[in-house]
């Protein structure tokens, strides 16, 4: 009798993660689909928006991108299931780090930018 109850709440376990893959599945599809067909029609005022100095539709794929990996860390890592100081520490350094990187590539593209524009430009410290 035990071994048919385990077998039981193994399958009920079993079709539950099934359908949370489904679920990921379905989500980060669906998020991949909006940033191709964005990258595809390329709307026009996406494109002739800027915001800090980058177009709206640049902005839009960042933050889904950053969306999509917060996501994937939160479903196939498990943090949801992880104490809140775990959580935290994985996706907040991750979180610091891309905004970092962001800050850097917008402060240095923009001069590089200037360079390729206007020649040789120099910073006086």
């Amino acid at each position: 009798m035990s071994a048919e109850t385990t077998t039981t709440e193994n399958k009920k376990k079993s079709s539950g993660a099934i359908k949370r893959i489904w679920q990921v599945f379905v989500i980060l599809s669906v998020l991949t689909i909006v940033e191709v067909v964005l990258g595809i029609i390329k709307p026009d005022f996406l494109v002739n928006t800027d915001i800090v100095n980058m177009h709206l539709l640049n902005w839009i794929f960042i933050i889904l991108t950053i969306f999509k990996a917060y996501y994937i860390t939160w479903a196939f890592m498990h943090m949801e299931h992880e104490t809140s100081g775990l959580r935290r520490s994985v996706v907040w350094t991750g979180v610091f780090l891309i905004s970092y990187i962001i800050a850097i590539l917008l402060i240095e593209g923009y001069y590089i930018y200037d360079v390729f524009v206007n020649g040789f430009i120099t910073w006086d410290f």
